[in-house]
Formats: C-alpha cells, sequence, structure tokens
C-alpha cells in the first residue's frame, strides 16, 4: 500500500521509561491491562477476595470468537494495579449446566468461615439464555482447581435464576444476590441456600452487588440493556431482610455509569476508613476477550446517599485521586506520520477512517505508546499492533472505540517495553460492535470508524 505524509499529529515524547513515578499505583480506566506476563488481563464479571495479604481476582475467561464458556480465571495482586496471571480456576465440564457450548458468568467467590473452604459461585446457562441455574464449586485453597458440584439448591430445588452476586456480612454470613432484587442466605457451609430473606424488589434489575458501611446496607444493580451500558441504580436498608429504599442512580443521570455495568464492590481498607471501590465492566460484544474493559473507582457515601460524581480516566489507589492518565509526559517535538492516501481523513484534528484495512504505521522511540481517541455511535474495533525495530510483532490486541454516546479518553496504552525504536501499526478491522438482546432488539454501533487525537510515547 503506498503511504503519504498528509498531517501532522503531536508526538509526546518523555525519557522516563513508565509514566508515573513507582510509588505512584494508577488504576487506568476504560483500556485493555496487561498482565506480568504481557497479556490481557482476562476477568469480567468479577469480583475480588482478600485473602493471606494478596487480593485475587476472579472473572469470566472471555472468548473473542463466541460467548460460549471457556472457564474461569484468577489473578493476584498485592497493589490492585499489577496483576499476576495465576490459573484457570475452573474449565468447561465434560457435561451438565458448565457443559460444552454452555454460559458461564457472574463468577463469585468467598472464603466460607466455617469450613475454611472457598466457594464459588456462578450463572450457568444454555446459550440462548433460557436454562439459568446457579452453580457452585469448591476449592482447598484460592486459585487452585475448583471442583464443580452442579447446581445450588434451595429446599432440594436448583435455584433457576440468571445474573447474580454474593456478599458476605461482617458476622460471616453468605448471601447470594439474583436479578430483580431476590436474596437468598446461604447455609453454614456456603453450600446450599437455607432462606429467602428477600422475594423480589420493585424497580430493580440485572448484575447486583452489594455492600455495607456504617450499617447501612447498599445494593446496586444495572437495567436490562444486553451488553449497552445504562444509568446503574440502587436501594438502601438498615438490614439485609430490608426494608429496601430505591435510592435512585450513584453516577450522573445519562452518564451510563461511565459505560459500564456494576458486577462488584471491594472494601478498601484506606487508614481507619473503608471505602467502597465500584467494579463494572465496560462490554465490547463481540470481542470481549480482547476489547472488554474495566471500570473501577471509588464511592462517596453520606448517609443512604451513595455518589460517584465524576469520571476519574485514571486514579491513584493508595492516595485516591484523580490523576492526569498521560501525566508526567513531556513535549518535546512535533513529527509528521504516514497514513493511507485517501483512507483516513483530517476532521477537526483528528484522523478518522470507515474503510476496512486501512493501517497507520507511527514510529517511535521509548518504552510506552498510548493513543487518545473519540468513540461515538458509528465507531468500531481497530487492530492494535507494535512492532520492533527487526519487525517481530511485541504486541497485538483489538481496540473497541464504540460507545453509545460521543467520549473522548485514552482508549490503549501499551505494556512497558524496554526502550527501543518501535512501529506502532493502527488498522480498521471493518468489524462493527453490534448485537440483539433475547428480545431481538438491535444494539450497539452503526459503523466501524476509528477516530485518533494524539498519540502519545513515554
Amino acid at each position: 500500500m503506498k503511504y503519504v505524509s498528509l498531517l501532522c499529529l503531536t508526538l509526546l515524547l518523555s525519557c522516563t521509561s513508565h509514566p508515573t513515578n513507582e510509588s505512584d499505583k494508577l488504576i487506568r480506566n476504560g483500556i485493555p491491562w496487561f498482565d506480568t506476563d504481557g497479556n490481557i488481563v482476562n476477568a469480567h464479571g468479577a469480583c475480588i477476595v482478600e485473602d493471606g495479604g494478596r487480593y485475587y481476582l476472579f472473572g469470566e475467561w472471555k472468548s473473542d470468537e463466541s460467548n460460549a464458556f471457556p472457564g474461569f480465571s484468577c489473578y493476584s495482586s498485592d497493589d490492585l494495579v499489577t496483576w499476576k496471571f495465576e490459573n484457570v480456576v475452573l474449565g468447561v465440564q465434560p457435561d451438565g449446566i458448565l457443559g460444552p457450548n454452555r454460559v458461564g458468568e457472574r463468577v463469585k467467590v468467598m472464603k466460607c468461615p466455617a469450613t475454611g473452604e472457598y466457594v464459588m459461585y456462578m450463572h450457568a446457562d444454555n446459550m440462548s439464555y433460557k436454562d439459568p441455574h446457579v452453580g457452585y464449586a469448591t476449592c482447598k485453597t484460592i486459585a487452585g482447581d475448583y471442583e464443580f458440584h452442579g447446581p445450588l439448591l434451595f429446599e432440594d430445588k436448583p435455584i433457576r435464576r440468571w445474573d447474580m452476586g454474593t456478599f458476605q456480612d461482617t458476622d460471616g454470613t453468605g448471601y447470594l444476590l439474583i436479578h430483580h432484587g431476590i436474596i437468598y442466605r446461604l447455609s453454614s457451609d456456603y453450600r446450599s441456600a437455607e432462606a429467602k430473606v428477600v422475594n423480589g424488589l420493585p424497580n430493580s434489575g440485572e448484575s447486583p452487588a452489594m455492600f455495607k458501611k456504617s450499617g447501612v446496607y447498599y445494593l446496586l444493580g444495572s437495567g436490562l440493556t444486553s451488553w449497552e451500558k445504562n444509568d446503574n441504580f440502587y436501594f438502601t436498608a438498615p438490614s439485609i431482610e430490608g426494608p429496601w429504599t430505591r435510592q435512585g442512580l450513584f453516577a450522573p443521570e445519562g452518564s451510563l455509569t461511565y459505560y459500564s455495568q456494576c458486577t462488584f464492590v471491594l472494601p478498601l481498607v484506606r487508614g481507619n476508613d473503608t471505602i467502597p471501590m465500584y467494579m463494572g465492566d465496560r462490554w465490547s460484544f463481540p470481542h470481549q476477550a480482547s476489547a472488554a474493559t474495566y471500570v473501577w473507582m471509588p464511592m462517596e457515601v453520606n448517609g443512604e446517599q451513595l455518589f460517584m460524581p465524576e469520571y476519574w480516566e485514571c486514579w491513584d489507589i493508595n492516595k485516591l485521586s484523580k490523576v492526569d492518565p498521560l501525566t508526567d509526559a513531556k513535549k518535546i517535538a512535533r513529527k509528521n506520520f504516514e497514513y493511507a492516501a485517501n483512507d483516513w481523513k483530517s476532521v477537526n484534528g483528528q484522523l478518522t477512517s470507515n474503510t476496512n484495512g486501512s493501517t497507520l504505521r507511527v514510529p517511535f522511540n521509548g518504552t510506552r505508546v498510548a493513543i487518545a481517541g473519540e468513540s461515538n455511535g458509528h465507531s468500531g474495533y481497530a487492530r492494535i499492533r507494535i512492532f520492533d525495530k527487526e519487525q517481530n510483532e511485541q504486541v497485538s490486541t483489538l481496540v473497541d472505540f464504540y460507545s453509545k454516546r460521543t467520549d473522548r479518553a485514552v482508549r490503549f496504552m501499551s505494556p512497558t517495553l524496554p526502550k527501543g525504536n518501535y512501529t506502532l501499526e493502527v488498522e480498521v478491522t471493518g468489524i462493527i460492535p453490534m448485537w440483539s438482546d433475547k428480545k431481538v432488539a438491535r444494539y450497539g454501533s452503526t459503523d466501524c470508524f476509528v477516530t485518533i487525537e494524539e498519540i502519545v510515547v513515554f
């Protein structure tokens, strides 16, 4: 393909090997995360268990090819920022509710105080979501191979529900949270449900998550919009049995919960206080493994009021403070770079293209590269690659530029590489993020545009 130089974009360079000081521990929302092996962190519909001085992240080990269950993953970290892959702790079963060509979602793990074993729960279903069950598995070690036991029972019958979550109270009692505000109290060994303590909440939804602070229980939920994002809401109660009061939204109306869906709330201990940390997914159908990302944010609590008043694209988890996602970058030069003739256009200072296969190649010298760009209802997937000076591929992943409403942010940041000369390649894939729900309502993008505002190198 012939390339010509047509446009100047700002190329920011820094001589540091990392965009922040080593003491800073930054959570970067809405971009792919890389583990200590340089692979995408693949743990969605997740939860975190703190155990033995480490954090363990359990999630759906998603595939880019199918929504069929491939397994549940486990990662560990001592800082909630740097994640080490531990294991696919539960894989596809030979048959049954988590057998081949089944769905496995919303994995949650709790350590049972009575037995000391780790108990895992999940939503299991068929591919058309018409055979729901809550299943469970156990293991004697937190990141080991879990043994699947089948459906979780209540009154000797399987719990035939779909979206679910868990909550462990301060006295060790475990609870199973079900869509539309149903709550079960678990038995002392966590292997069955012994009581239905809440039988449904009006105006409730799916993806339930719960936490407790200052004697008040908070139950978070999401509307039913398939993989699309929506304005999540919450209820409060003086006890788990209720009465529960719907309080409204905890993020600004119209923000679509910062383009995410709640999955879990981690009690984050800071000094003498415990801060609820929201954990949400930015789903990316059909390429969840590569392109689905995460939104984790501290929440503010005032009595029965819960707030996430503004989006923190990047924040320091130790200082609980917002950080410029491109902090410490130093602009030292403007640089021309080449892009495919007639395939990319300059619009309002941005480069944009919806031509399948059009490729932007940018040489750079440094240790890390980031792409800032616009997502909107007409955007699609980009394939991002990084090659070293010998043209060996070092990084390859899909990045989702779609969002229901227009948003401008960092879309990609590479893992830290040895300092050297590299080439960044951005390719328009032509893939349109588009899907339908069980009622065959259409969701997603109308086109496959990739729009870049800035490329930043550290």
